[in-house]
């Protein structure tokens, strides 16, 4: 896409398992395509915009192109860490209503030296924002884009290439309404994220010309919005991709129970996400659409409406610590003017993960000092899944406090844990039985 590419210089490198790549800023500048959809100035390629009419059967191919990846090298064997095909494919949201989802599918270079034919992750990426132009897929191509209007970030470049440099194949889904110009984003929203990460493999293994076979072992990977969608996917698999084997499941950071992170992110540095709960929500739920329109003033209609676009970075620079009372016409935080509504609250509870059990074996990842995603909802997951027979392998990060609500002990643990989490994925993509240490659960934190 030329318009991300304008004004392009180096920054520095990345070496994610030996891999190294240059990292590309992005300036994007302010103008537009005469007659192609923008958000905050950046052109969203017409790649993006879903056709009228969609397949019927998930996972179908809609359509596909290539996908320059900015963090590359040349190899011997082919260009590091592989080629990516941009997709866009068939799904169903949480109402049953057909959607165009849009991705990547990555080709290794990286030969696959585990048991069976080269593996498949469905990677769920963390919280991007609501905006088409923080699609994960876009990131791959601009890792960093800063404008007057818009500041984004693709860090989870570094998980995908440690991924692909073991020899797996990675497809990377942007979820409903990220990057597809047709909604809005339905961030969190469990159903949507779980159909669309499933969704996503199928399209993988109907693509031609992959290294791919009916035989490939699949995997889930995701860390914060990325374990929710991870997270409901295993417990969703079951009855919505039944075809599908999982072999394994990471979920770090899950927001379970989007009771306890709505509490969690307001007044946090990550503010903005609340508002982008709510316009997720307010989409697939007209009745909390009804509560908060109801209860919501001026200063809280226009706060959503602007996050309803903005990447994270953005959200963190304008609405960081925001509290949720100064938005509402009572003074009451939007997590009381919720609970307070018994239709609200049943929604909320028919979002909340742990009451299936998931499909395979699973690592539940959780920063005991997580205060962003809250600790507690987490390790509940956990015990919730054991309740019910799950082979779970409960991984708390025990740190050093590193600053009250400033995302600093919500990150760490995603960093600190990551190269194990792959290992274990790594090693279910290899055939190798996962032992659960449920038995163990009740004494840990």
């Amino acid at each position: 896409m030329k318009a991300f590419r304008s004004g392009s210089v180096f920054l520095g490198r990345v070496l994610p398992a030996g891999l190294a790549a240059a990292v590309v800023l992005a300036v994007v500048p302010g103008s537009a395509v005469s007659g192609r959809e923008t958000s905050r100035g950046v052109v969203i390629p017409a790649f993006y915009d879903p056709p009228a009419r969609l397949p019927a059967e998930n996972g179908a191919l809609v359509r596909t192109g290539p996908l320059p990846l900015a963090l590359t090298l040349s190899d011997v064997d082919g260009p590091l860490p592989g080629r990516a095909t941009r997709l866009m494919y068939k799904s169903t949201d949480a109402k049953g209503r057909p959607v165009a989802v849009t991705g990547v599918y990555i080709e290794p270079t990286r030969k696959w030296k585990g048991r069976g034919p080269r593996p498949l992750v469905a990677m769920a990426a963390g919280t991007m924002g609501q905006g088409d132009q923080c699609a994960p897929s876009l990131a791959l191509e601009n890792p960093v884009v800063i404008s007057s209007k818009t500041v984004s970030f693709g860090y989870e470049s570094l998980a995908i290439y440690r991924i692909l440099d073991r020899g797996a194949a990675v497809v990377l889904t942007d979820y409903v309404g990220l990057g597809a110009t047709d909604r809005l984003h339905t961030y969190a929203e469990r159903f949507d994220q779980a159909h669309a990460l499933l969704d996503a493999v199928r399209a993988a293994f109907r693509l031609p010309r992959t290294s791919l076979s009916p035989k490939s072992r699949i995997g889930l990977y995701g860390y914060s919005q990325g374990g929710g969608a991870s997270a409901a996917a295993a417990e969703l698999q079951p009855r919505y991709a039944p075809e599908l084997r999982l072999a394994g499941t990471y979920a770090g950071a899950p927001p379970a129970d989007l009771t306890q992170v709505i509490k969690g992110i307001d007044g946090s540095a990550l503010a903005g996400a609340l508002g982008w709960s709510i316009n997720g929500l307010s989409q697939n739920y007209p009745a909390i659409k009804k509560v908060i329109n109801a209860n919501i003033n001026a200063k809280g209609r226009a706060a959503l409406k602007d996050l309803s676009t903005m990447c994270v970075g953005d959200a963190i620079l304008r609405y960081a610590f925001s509290d949720s009372r100064q938005w509402t016409t009572g003074g009451r935080s939007l997590l009381k003017i919720i609970s307070s509504s018994p239709t609200a609250k049943k929604i909320l509870a028919k979002e909340r993960l742990g009451t299936l059990r998931p499909a395979g074996s699973v690592r539940v990842t959780t920063g005991v000092l997580d205060d962003i995603v809250p600790h507690r909802q987490a390790r509940r997951l956990a015990v919730d899944w054991c309740a019910k027979g799950a082979k779970v392998t409960y991984r708390p990060v025990k740190l050093t406090n590193l600053g009250d609500k400033i995302l600093t002990n919500h990150l760490a643990p995603l960093l600190t844990d990551q190269a194990d989490a792959i290992s274990w994925l790594t090693d279910r993509l290899n055939g190798k039985p996962a032992t659960s240490n449920c038995s163990t659960l009740p004494h840990r934190p």
